[in-house]
């Protein structure tokens, strides 16, 4: 303390001493923090890491919700020191489980030695335990379901529990966040119950004792809701938008045509039937505990099987889950690789094992070496800013450099061909992922780059949802197996002109939904709309409205550049070749009629008299 109370004469060298000792421990402790890795005389540590409506629509009114989103006053020495001891723990889990569960460790688990602009919230990150060369394997972690949380594996341990062919809103993220919260409940004070009965949580699956040591660590070094709930102003340390205050979401919702409220309702309607039907059984109340107490976090409790606990476990999974040989998967201890835009690799699947025959989800170093200590990072992947803010709460860099809006249209219901559309939609355009009647579309604007020319699916499918009048004759089902292909290509003008005009429309509703939050925000961000510099990259400040302001920055690029084009196109609709210039085109009747002793092609199949000739009737 930097204020002490006065001592006794007779007891100053005592004072001093314990001064000295104290100032010496904390000096040890800051050490500690700091250190990113054990020094070369250590024995080595071994651990792991993590990696992926219509523009009007409303946000029902959230149910009433009893977390804190208050700041926590903790010192970063208290908050490293914590860190350190968490980090600790899931190492010697992990060391107890390799090579069995992870194979090629090169890694360990550590407070991250540094925060960049690019990701100012970093926590936990992998570090190089050895010097890995270029293009080398840093971790491999196979497909066991002792450890791996995904869908699949969702249906095994809450089969009993949810109905047969449950499918929430939330989908394959939902299921994995129900596996999130039944680890959290085994993990805590009361846990590690049987499927019937007992203390928390489901105790599936049957796993060894190493592997249960695991998950109980791994989940413990998860970061709490009061970490990812509070923004970085008030000392939050990984803040999501799914925790975000309601106006710091509502600001997010009028910034990009990425609607967050989608998200949250469809997370609300989950957890309101999952809280009715099962957490809140007069049967079940002790095996689905509302709060928990983690093992050794004292008084401290958690939201676990509840609105808010259901809520934290999809921002679990939506920042650390990562999509691999086809299938969504939370992998421990990968799912705390941090990111990193320059010289990294996506996580991707892979083989490991004596034979090279265990598939696995592998960490590589691309083209860069690294030291021993250095913290190994990997690419999230080619996401757009609004994308990487939603799933992962910031955004890097090069995301701003392509700038991505998001465009929803449907075939509308009162269509009188509604029938017959949806029956091409799901029949007869691709056969491995038939097509919904409502569909999003990405627009895409590269600095540099002079049009942004929409996605040719985009007018495709414009094109057969406006179909209609004298159009209609193409969903005969002569052109039943033809006609997805025929809306590749204009149709009619009137048709042309409908699927332009419904793109102009949606970017002009877009664009005023962003002035409309600038305008309720304050601020003014349409210096640079139009603009292709990346100089006045905002994601260096991790406040929420400031990572808006880049959100809106880029998507306003994109619409204002489809905008244009649209434009121009709906100006040069007469010069286009349509339908019917195209089939005359293929029947060669294309060509100005003349008599027919010009045109020697052209006749009527005969050139005797009727009569004449040597014919046998």
């Amino acid at each position: 303390p930097e204020t002490t109370t006065r001592r006794p004469p007779s007891a100053t060298m005592r004072a001093s001493l314990l001064s000295a000792a104290l100032a010496l421990l904390s000096i040890m402790e800051a050490s500690e923090c700091v250190r990113a890795f054990a020094p070369p005389t250590a024995p080595p540590l071994v651990a792991f890491g993590r990696p992926s409506s219509s523009a009007s629509f409303q946000r029902r009114a959230p149910p009433s919700s009893t977390a804190s989103t208050s700041a926590t006053s903790v010192s970063a020495l208290h908050a490293s020191r914590d860190l350190n001891a968490l980090a600790s723990e899931l190492n010697a889990a992990i060391d107890a489980c390799t090579p069995t569960y992870f194979k090629n460790m090169r890694v360990k688990v550590a407070p991250s030695p540094s925060s960049s602009a690019d990701s100012p919230a970093r926590r936990l990150g992998l570090i190089a335990i050895e010097d890995i060369k270029p293009n080398k394997v840093a971790l491999s972690v196979p497909y066991d379901d002792q450890i791996v949380l995904s869908a699949s594996l969702a249906g095994d341990v809450w089969g009993d529990v949810l109905p047969e062919g449950y499918d929430g809103w939330t989908g394959e993220r939902g299921l994995i966040a129900l596996l999130v919260l039944n680890e959290l409940a085994k993990a805590s004070d009361d846990g590690g119950g049987d499927a019937a009965g007992g203390a928390s949580g489901i105790d599936l699956p049957a796993r060894k004792p190493e592997a249960k040591n695991l998950m109980a660590a791994w989940v413990k070094s998860l970061p709490s809701p009061e970490e990812m709930s509070e923004d970085g102003e008030n000392g939050g340390i990984c803040p999501h938008p799914l925790l975000w205050s309601e106006d710091d979401q509502e600001l997010l919702q009028g910034s990009s045509t990425k609607k967050i409220y989608r998200t949250l309702d469809d997370i609300d309607e989950d957890s309101a039937w999952l809280n009715e039907r099962v957490w809140s059984a007069a049967d079940r109340t002790a095996k689905f505990p509302s709060e928990i107490t983690l093992d050794g976090d004292g008084e401290t409790t958690r939201a676990c099987f509840s609105p808010e606990g259901f809520r934290w476990a999809n921002a679990i999974v939506s920042s650390r889950a990562v999509y691999v040989d086809g299938a969504l998967r939370l992998i421990p201890v990968l799912d705390m690789i941090n990111h990193d835009d320059l010289n990294t690799e996506e996580v991707r699947g892979g083989y490991a094992g004596a034979f090279g025959t265990t598939p696995c989800a592998e960490l590589r170093t691309s083209s860069r070496k690294y030291i021993a200590g250095e913290e190994v990072c990997a690419s999230y992947g080619p996401l757009s800013a609004a994308e990487y803010l939603s799933d992962y709460g910031f955004i890097p860099s090069r995301a701003e450099s392509i700038a991505v809006s998001e465009l929803t249209f449907e075939v509308s219901s009162d269509d009188r061909f509604y029938d017959d559309k949806l029956d091409v939609l799901e029949f007869e355009t691709y056969d491995s992922s038939p097509m919904d009647p409502t569909q999003k579309f990405d627009i895409v604007h590269r600095a540099g780059q002079p049009d942004t020319v929409p996605d040719p699916a985009l007018m495709q499918f414009l094109r057969l949802s406006k179909l209609d009048g004298k159009d209609a004759f193409l969903l005969e089902s002569i052109f039943r197996k033809e006609v997805w292909g025929f809306m590749s290509v204009p149709v009619s003008e009137s048709n042309e002109g409908m699927a332009v005009d419904a793109v102009m429309e949606a970017c002009r509703v877009a664009l005023g939904e962003m002035d409309e939050t600038e305008e309720s925000a304050g601020d003014d961000d349409t210096s640079s709309s139009s603009g292709d510099s990346d100089d006045d990259s905002a994601s260096a400040s991790a406040s929420p409205a400031a990572l808006c302001a880049v959100v809106r920055r880029a998507e306003r690029k994109a619409l204002t550049r489809t905008l244009e084009y649209m434009e121009r196109e709906r100006m040069a609709l007469d010069l286009k070749e349509y339908y019917q210039e195209r089939r005359l085109k293929d029947l060669g009747l294309d060509s100005e009629w003349n008599d027919d002793d010009e045109n020697s092609d052209v006749g009527w199949g005969q050139t005797r008299a009727p009569g004449s000739g040597d014919l046998d009737w």
